[in-house]
């Protein structure tokens, strides 16, 4: 028997180094073609490491992040990922609260329209959503966090909800005796409790928030703000010309402090998931 369990680990250790080196073969060869010279990367030698020819250190780095607007773009990105992540946390969070502990048939239909708009394709809301974008003065990176409330609660209230049916309501009862209000009660009790929840959801969030592309398109004036993957499509010359060096350099600068991130918290993701997923 423990042959056969020795046997199913080495098995499953073997695949998952598969799927790791599968990961992390993209970004490599992101990482071996934004050091190399513009006119080296083609269809032919893309896959090649870079050689004393090819080879131009970080010029790709230096060029794009001073002449392509880099930095603006950098925070402009900040700014919507951070300010949608922090909306979205504190007001599902406390959406779920009162899903979870208000039962009646207002809670029950507003869970039910959470969970529905997790299925609702973007397509089909996008051009209704541009223009009134416009008329509501949310098209700038500031005010955008509205609508990525909209469109990240689904996810995040269906995750506290789940786990909030665990946490004990003996709990809250005895914080309300020792005389806190209801605020008091959900953020210096309820919030707490929610720590691994709030940490995988800020990390799925915040994948999503840096890496959208179409709805920053669609509503953001591109002429004063451009956020990142907005950014990568101009890496172009005249005649259409791709600048590909300075473009892998941009998508390096961009993939690499998230992957940072969900190297380091990963293990926060699995348990959140989880916990939202089958408890209660």
């Amino acid at each position: 028997m423990k042959a056969k369990e020795r046997i199913a680990k080495g098995i499953v250790f073997i695949v998952l180094c598969i799927l790791a080196v599968l990961w992390i073969y993209p970004v490599f060869m992101i990482l071996i073609n934004s050091l190399k010279g513009d006119t080296f990367i083609s269809t032919n030698t893309v896959f090649q490491l870079p050689d004393a020819k090819s080879f131009i250190g970080l010029e790709n780095y230096k060029d794009a992040l001073s002449s392509k607007g880099f930095a603006a773009a950098f925070g402009y990105s900040l700014v919507i990922t951070v300010t949608s992540d922090v909306l979205i946390l504190l007001g599902t969070s406390m959406c779920a609260w009162y899903i979870t502990r208000v039962h009646g048939m207002l809670s029950k239909v507003c869970y039910a329209l959470f969970v529905f708009s997790m299925v609702v394709p973007f397509q089909m809301l996008m051009f209704t959503l541009s223009s009134t974008a416009d008329r509501l003065d949310l098209d700038t990176p500031f005010n955008i966090c509205i609508i990525y409330l909209g469109f990240g609660a689904g996810l995040a209230v269906f995750m506290f909800t789940g786990f909030m049916k665990s946490i004990p309501l003996e709990i809250e009862e005895a914080a309300m005796i020792d005389g806190c209000n209801p605020i008091q009660t959900f953020f210096q009790i309820v919030l707490p409790i929610l720590k691994p929840t709030l940490i995988s959801v800020a990390i799925l969030e915040t994948m999503w928030l840096w890496n959208d592309y179409l709805l920053p398109y669609l509503v953001l004036d591109r002429k004063k703000y451009m956020t990142i993957p907005i950014l990568i499509q101009y890496f172009r010359g005249s005649y259409g010309h791709v600048e590909m060096g300075p473009m892998m350099a941009c998508i390096m600068m961009t993939v690499l402090p998230i992957i940072i991130m969900y190297i380091c918290l990963q293990k926060y993701i699995i348990k959140g998931v989880i916990a939202g997923a089958v408890k209660g």
